[in-house]
């Protein structure tokens, strides 16, 4: 009677998979100390899916990945950035609104104070002249 188990693959198959994924891990270690360039040159130069092949591959996919993540980073410290600044602007312009309009009431204040010393000038100057023509009716009177 036939047993049937889960394990479809051969020991001797395990064993040169996990050779081809030391081989692998040691090849991307290899590629950890090359420039970008070297690697794509090397990975053109090999056939797809060589050993070589899959390293360069593996270790490209590895550099971008590592570039899109600064990259995000990057983008996120400059997003908490602007949103600082247009915090400390959208204050900056609150504060400006509120001494534009102190500002807009100390002139209304001061128009007004500027009518009322015109008002007392014309009256001072109403009762200089009432005085003077007492004056000048008493001299003419006594004369």
């Amino acid at each position: 009677m036939p047993v049937l188990t889960d394990d479809t693959q051969s020991p001797d198959l395990r064993a040169g998979e996990t050779k081809g994924a030391d081989q692998m891990q040691a090849l991307v270690q290899l590629l950890r100390t090359r420039s970008y360039e070297e690697i794509r040159q090397r990975m053109y130069d090999s056939a797809p899916g060589s050993p070589w092949w899959s390293a360069c591959k593996t270790e490209l996919d590895l550099r971008n990945g590592q570039q899109v993540a600064d990259a995000a980073l990057a983008m996120s410290r400059g997003s908490e950035k602007m949103r600082s600044s247009m915090q400390h602007f959208e204050q900056l312009a609150e504060t400006l609104h509120q001494t534009t309009n102190d500002i807009g009431n100390l002139l209304r204040g001061t128009q007004e104070a500027g009518r009322r010393l015109e008002i007392a000038v014309y009256v001072i100057i109403g009762v200089t002249l009432v005085q003077f023509f007492n004056l000048i009716f008493e001299v003419f009177r006594r004369h």
